[in-house]
């Protein structure tokens, strides 16, 4: 049986069937609880919860698949524990504690009882997390350390959550890919007055001081230029990008050179 299909398996069953009795049943030693703190007691304790354990193996090997249910119930935590103290990650613990149930499932028939089922189970973890310890030891894994690994039980704060970046999302350079592509189409749809004092303006990042020396004009006509030359610019992209209010300061941000203002700018 597929491991998630066992799991799922287990979530949807009823609880155990009257035929395997609950813990409390054995009673049969007098002043015997789970609280239970001196030593005597808590052998007792042991022997019975044994008991109840043997029981619930013949109920499973006889068919009812409720008495894994309660197996299972009974155990995952501490079988996640085991897991947990060697491989210090949740989320390979939990995979060992799920393959511990699986490889119990499979081998429940040919449980012999010569040890307790807590044992069984118990060397069953122990091994799967000593086998995953050293795949990871080979593969160098202890020198490293995920950044989505939280810091600790108590503290579910993440190594990536502490750097911060300032790099776009794939999502934002892929949208800003496609809009510098949009804009070299509309640019070449310019004339060519308009197309070159914009390169020198925005392609070159040249100040408009250097652009009417190379051009010999005006400062004011440079200014006049270059605005007429984004006006028609921003209407071609309006007319590409649809949703987009093509207000007078829609695309400036984008137009303009990150250069300190001046007297001139």
């Amino acid at each position: 049986m597929e491991k998630s299909q066992l799991f799922r398996d287990l979530s949807r069953r009823r609880p155990c069937a009257p035929a395997v009795a609950s813990l409390a049943s054995f009673s049969g030693i007098p002043g015997v609880s789970r609280s239970a703190t001196d030593p005597a007691s808590r052998v007792a304790l042991s022997k019975q919860e044994a008991v109840h354990d043997a029981e619930l193996v013949r109920c499973f090997n006889a068919g009812d698949e409720n008495a894994f249910d309660e197996i299972v119930t009974r155990y995952r935590g501490k079988m996640f524990s085991v897991a947990f103290s060697l491989l210090r990650n949740h989320a390979d613990a939990e995979e060992i504690a799920q393959d511990t149930f699986i490889r119990a499932h499979r081998g429940l028939a040919r449980f012999r009882g010569d040890s307790s089922l807590a044992t069984w189970l118990h060397c069953i973890a122990t091994n799967l997390s000593r086998n995953r310890y050293w795949y990871f030891f080979r593969r160098q894994r202890h020198a490293t350390q995920s950044l989505d690994c939280a810091f600790g039980e108590d503290n579910p704060a993440t190594i990536s959550d502490l750097i911060a970046s300032d790099a776009p999302s794939p999502a934002r350079e892929a949208a800003n890919r496609e809009f510098l592509a949009q804009v070299t189409v509309c640019m070449g749809r310019l004339s060519d007055h308009q197309r070159e004092i914009l390169t020198l303006r925005n392609g070159l990042d040249q100040s408009y001081e250097k652009i009417a020396e190379t051009l010999g004009i005006s400062l004011g006509t440079v200014k006049s230029r270059i605005a007429r030359a984004r006006e028609n610019l921003r209407g071609l992209l309006v007319q590409t990008y649809a949703g987009i209010e093509p207000g007078p300061s829609s695309f400036l941000e984008w137009f303009e050179p990150s250069r300190p203002s001046s007297a001139c700018g």
